[in-house]
């Protein structure tokens, strides 16, 4: 019944899921499957089939990993649920399974909408041996491209949804734990800080990894449109609502219907604009300017500010309502200043993403210019050190970012010091025996503000030592090394 070539060039580890109500039909398909070299199991019946897919996808425990369905064979008529209902459910809860359908009565209408609906082939019964296995070898080539799809689709969310975000701060961690948890939810979340810390980004992660990935990410700064055009900005307006509109306008909140709306400095809105604000989020519903018609939306609502809401809400400058209405899931995110050992990975990381998009060889940094880029204290955060890496891509005339293509507001950071090598540490024209040192080296660079983030972090949790460790992300051994090598244990606060 089956051919030797045939069987050699059979992967045995395969899984094929027959699903048939004719058990003798079933059992039949399961014996020449298995002279095929193929895995076999038997449903009865749709709801069976679809139990089988989900419990096979599941680990078994220990040491027993997923063993899923790379096949599904079905007959077409079925009780209760049909063959073509069931391959709905598998293309879409299933999708890097391939589906084969057989039939006692076939009709090119009945083929067709099976083919359109994601089946691999439509045979009828009786099957034909070499029909079966070519359609079989169709499936296994089909299954294999769904799961590499599958694979890359997984890549491409994780490369547009975390990647852009660069740090190993422990706070950065915990923000990248708060993203993987609030994702999928439809939960509003509202992001503090400074300008410039990267508010957006964390905004594109939520949207990329939730369900609405698919869907517009709408973005709108509040801040840089005039107060007499936000409503319109957001909400959208009737034609003749005010002078200037000629036609109908799609706002905002409609355009991001499905997906999700990002409304950065939410502080800088009125009073006015923010009770519209509350109506949305309370309701889904609002009004165009200059219409009665009210329109619903599904938008899941992410919102930024750089001022405490608190101080705006205490000042009588914002709705206690609205705060607390959006103040379900927040994100703070620190300034740079705050992050100094992150430093070093973001200039690596606007480095290469400037010396590529300018067509230049630039491999890093001199050890003066990264040790004055982490003395910097960057009121511009994030964007400002992209800004000051970007021009250094442009100026420097080497492979190696120099301290000479820095701007000087960046050296003034360092107290404007001159720099001159001596005896493997840099001193400054300074002198006496207070004078400052600029590190030449990576690691001496990170040690100071290494310091003073795990003695930032012991302060915070009062010297307690083992909630330090949990806090930075390390354990208790290492934050013990580090603090010896850093010289953090000669207080008796530290060393009891």
């Amino acid at each position: 019944m089956s051919n030797p070539s045939d069987q050699d060039a059979t992967p045995p580890s395969l899984r094929v899921l027959i699903v048939d109500d004719d058990a003798i039909a079933a059992e039949s398909l399961a014996d020449f499957l298995a002279e095929e070299r193929f895995e076999t199991a038997i449903a009865f019946n749709g709801e069976d089939a679809l139990a089988a897919l989900q419990n096979a996808e599941r680990p078994g425990g220990p040491g027993h990993p997923p063993r899923p369905f790379s096949v599904v064979i079905s007959d077409c008529a079925m009780p209760g649920m049909s063959g073509l209902e069931l391959l709905k459910r598998v293309t879409k809860e299933h999708p890097g399974v391939a589906m084969l359908m057989l039939t006692g009565y076939g009709t090119i209408e009945n083929a067709v909408q099976a083919v359109r609906l994601g089946a691999v082939d439509y045979l009828t019964k009786p099957v034909v041996d070499s029909e079966l296995r070519l359609a079989l070898q169709r499936a296994v080539r089909q299954q294999t491209l769904l799961a590499e799809n599958l694979r890359l689709k997984s890549r491409l969310e994780d490369r547009f949804g975390m990647d852009k975000i660069v740090g190993a701060d422990a706070r950065m961690l915990k923000i990248y734990d708060l993203i993987e948890a609030v994702a999928p939810s439809k939960t509003t979340v509202l992001m503090t800080g400074e300008s410039g810390v990267g508010k957006s980004l964390i905004a594109q992660a939520i949207h990329q990894r939730s369900p609405r990935r698919d869907k517009p990410l709408i973005q709108l700064s509040c801040g840089s449109i005039p107060e007499t055009l936000l409503e319109s900005e957001l909400f959208g307006h009737a034609k003749g609502a005010f002078t200037g509109a000629y036609a109908d306008k799609i706002g905002r909140f409609l355009a991001a219907s499905g997906g999700t709306i990002f409304l950065d400095e939410i502080n800088s809105a009125s009073p006015a604009m923010q009770l519209k604000l509350l109506r949305v989020l309370q309701e889904r519903k609002f009004e165009p300017v200059g219409s009665t018609q009210t329109i619903e939306v599904d938008v899941r609502v992410i919102l930024a500010t750089n001022k405490p809401l608190e101080d705006l809400v205490a000042r009588g400058e914002f709705r206690q309502d609205l705060y607390y209405r959006i103040n379900v899931v927040t994100i703070d995110l620190p300034p740079l200043r705050d992050r100094l050992s992150d430093i070093p990975l973001l200039a690596a990381h606007f480095l290469k993403k400037h010396s590529e998009s300018l067509g230049r060889e630039i491999v890093g940094f001199s050890q003066d210019a990264l040790a004055a880029l982490c003395r910097y204290s960057y009121p511009g955060n994030i964007r400002e050190l992209e800004n000051i890496i970007e021009r250094a891509c442009v100026l420097s005339r080497s492979p190696t970012i120099g301290i000479d293509a820095l701007p000087e507001h960046v050296l003034s950071g360092t107290d404007k010091l001159h720099i001159a090598r001596v005896g493997g540490l840099t001193p400054t024209a300074a002198s006496g025996e207070d004078a400052p040192w600029i590190p030449t080296s990576l690691e001496i660079a990170l040690r100071e503000p290494e310091k003073r983030i795990i003695l930032r972090a012991l302060k915070a949790n009062h010297y307690n030592r083992q909630k330090t460790a949990d806090d930075l992300g390390i354990n208790r051994t290492t934050l013990y090394k580090k603090m010896k090598a850093l010289g953090l244990d000669s207080d008796e606060r530290l060393a009891g």
